[in-house]
């Protein structure tokens, strides 16, 4: 009986020692954030400056940190206006946009942007008192005051990568140039351009004109100038043909420059002396009354094959149906993927995104499209390879937690 007795005082004395409060573990007690550095917010354009400083023990959703500021005079931060207050496990440089190469303090450090607030103006080149506060219940502890200007810098070196990747690409291009004046460059035939002597073909049969369209935009856009380049093969081959060509336009430089590339493909057709000034014609700058003119001239003169290439808007439709209306046979290459559908649709033949480019450097066997026609190509492949390793190093590094995988991400992420 005494053994049984001394035994449960003993497991209630091991009991009430557990569950006492007085020997519970005690919480870190709350200070001042330590190992505050305050500094111009580097890689920006001014007007911000960085807080980071070292975590703390008692770090938690239960305390809050204060960012202060105030004027570069001032010593006591409970003047100080807040411009940010956020719980104490936030805010990491972890959680920021830079690279591993631009990162002045450890991953799990606090850090915030301060900028201006309400009831606070940061400028550049202006001196500032900034202050951290950590809040717990009543308790607000306040780190020392240290003074920053903003300044706004010259590059931004988080995007150093996006710098070497891009003179790579154009290095590429530029070998790829330099290796198409020396080499014959092979490039795929496009089935699309098989149809165009077929076209041609057929019109100079049956006695009727060409009609050719360079899309809705000027010589500043890509597909313009494609279009323009494939007009220059078109018009060789009806030079060749002695078959009518057109070539309303919309744009009165795009006109002028058609019509000299029109005079070269005469010319080097042994042509010259078919040529027409007229062939190329303006009608108008107005979307609608140029489709209304040019279904017109489909109509009347009907002609036996249609070229529609350059970019296009909601006219693509009107234009193709009319064409259709008329049996002519329909050749049409745009980049323009909303109006690709009508296109598809509505003509025999169509030249998809980038087949308009490719069209143009295959027609003019020019070695500085060839070239840059095979080094974009070489840098999709690029492009492409690295997708599929970064994905697979991604994985890599969500299933095992490793950091190493983030070391080559940030090679190929775009940080702004």
């Amino acid at each position: 009986m005494k053994r049984q007795c001394a035994g449960a005082v003993w497991v209630s004395l091991v009991i009430c020692y557990t569950v006492s409060p007085s020997h519970t573990l005690a919480q870190a007690p709350l200070s001042a954030p330590q190992e505050v550095q305050i500094f111009d917010t580097p890689n920006d354009g001014g007007g911000s400056l960085t807080a980071q400083w070292a975590p703390a023990p008692w770090d938690g959703p239960d305390v809050r940190y204060q960012v202060l500021v105030g004027a570069a005079t001032a010593t006591d931060p409970a003047t100080f206006a807040i411009v940010a207050e956020f719980p104490a496990n936030t805010k990491y440089v972890k959680d920021t946009k830079t690279a591993w190469w631009t990162r002045t303090a450890d991953k799990a450090w606090h850090q915030a942007i301060i900028k201006s607030a309400q009831g606070i103006e940061v400028t550049d080149g202006t001196a500032y008192a900034v202050a951290l506060a950590a809040i717990q219940g009543d308790q607000r502890v306040f780190s020392q005051v240290l003074v920053a200007s903003p300044a706004a810098n010259w590059f931004n070196w988080n995007q150093l990568n996006n710098l070497v990747i891009a003179l790579a690409f154009g290095g590429l291009i530029f070998y790829a140039i330099h290796h198409a004046k020396r080499t014959n460059v092979f490039l795929r035939r496009i089935p699309g351009l098989d149809a165009v002597d077929e076209a041609i073909g057929r019109a100079t049969e049956l006695g009727k004109p060409v009609l050719y369209l360079t899309g809705a935009h000027g010589l500043q856009d890509p597909s313009t100038i494609a279009a323009a380049v494939i007009l220059g093969g078109v018009a060789k081959r009806a030079a060749q043909y002695e078959t009518e060509l057109l070539v309303p336009h919309r744009e009165p430089i795009t006109m002028a420059i058609c019509q000299e590339i029109t005079k070269q493909a005469y010319l080097e057709a042994g042509k010259s002396d078919l040529f027409k000034e007229e062939t190329n014609f303006f009608i108008t700058e107005d979307q609608f009354s140029y489709t209304a003119a040019v279904d017109g001239i489909m109509l009347r003169k009907k002609p036996a094959a249609n070229f529609f290439m350059g970019h296009y808007f909601a006219e693509s439709l009107l234009l193709t149906e009319t064409g259709a209306s008329t049996g002519a046979i329909q050749i049409a290459g745009t980049d323009a993927d909303h109006q690709l559908p009508f296109f598809v649709t509505t003509c025999d033949y169509t030249l998809i995104g980038e087949e308009l480019y490719a069209a143009s450097a295959y027609l003019s066997r020019e070695p500085v499209q060839i070239g840059t026609l095979r080094g974009q190509d070489i840098g999709k492949a690029v492009i492409l390879s690295v997708l599929a390793v970064g994905t697979v190093v991604a994985t890599v590094g969500v299933v095992t937690g490793a950091q190493w995988p983030q070391i080559f991400l940030d090679l190929f992420r775009d940080l702004k």
